[in-house]
């Protein structure tokens, strides 16, 4: 446990309940998904399982989360407990802390999280630093940045080295989520296929359409996307 001091001692934990539309939604997604696998006979028993082993993982993290999860913030800088780890940074090392909406957020879901960003370009999410535990996270984050000004030794200024880092993180942070998002269409188009094939095949090939697929769209578009992105970027500011 980090030692903070010097007036600026801030602990951020779950204080609100989740919303129970969102656990709720979540949990009848995983039982209805794994049930309708049980249900097709012809499916390889480490189907279901494996998807249920899945949707178990998930919701341990989610709960561990919500218990040990926490921001500590003090004289020496930020401290972010997560569900198994934690990740800090001094204040030195900090670049910026900002809450950001996030797109397209189902009504049950956040509309707003904080991130930290150090002087890498490197982005991390500080636990319950959100609007399902605050009311106003901007107007939060803001006295956060005002009351941390002194212990930082620098004005929350922008800088264009640190700022064209960021630029290209996020561009490859897209670049993976896009790939992921072409992984699971052509894990869902795999499924259809594989629904089609129960009725004219009598051995569908549910290993190479269940993950070898998926897989496969997810590396391929990866390479692609992030080769695309690295190609568009100008290079950095160089350091004075």
């Amino acid at each position: 446990m980090d030692t903070y001091g010097g007036g600026i001692e801030r602990e951020y934990r779950k204080q609100r309940k989740a919303p129970r539309s969102f656990v709720l939604g979540m949990g009848l997604l995983g039982v209805n998904g794994v049930v309708q696998m049980w249900r097709q006979h012809s499916t390889p028993s480490w189907v279901p399982v494996s998807l249920a082993a899945l949707y178990v993982v998930l919701f341990v993290k989610m709960w561990l989360y919500l218990r040990r999860g926490r921001t500590l913030v003090g004289a020496l800088g930020i401290t972010a407990h997560r569900a198994v780890t934690e990740r800090g940074r001094a204040w030195h090392e900090i670049y910026d802390i900002r809450a950001e909406p996030v797109p397209k957020a189902p009504a049950s879901a956040r509309k707003w999280l904080t991130f930290l960003y150090d002087t890498e370009g490197r982005r991390f999410v500080l636990p319950h630093l959100d609007d399902w535990q605050l009311d106003d996270v901007p107007a939060e984050v803001a006295a956060l940045r005002e009351a941390a000004a002194r212990h930082r030794g620098a004005a929350w200024e922008p800088r264009p080295q640190v700022e064209a880092l960021i630029r290209r993180r996020a561009g490859h942070r897209k670049a993976w989520e896009r790939a992921s998002v072409g992984g699971v269409v052509a894990l869902v188009c795999g499924f259809l296929l594989w629904v089609v094939l129960l009725f004219t095949s009598d051995h569908p090939p549910t290993l190479l359409l269940f993950l070898w697929l998926p897989l496969g769209t997810f590396a391929v578009l990866a390479a692609l996307l992030n080769r695309r992105w690295e190609s568009q970027l100008p290079k950095a500011p160089q350091q004075p």
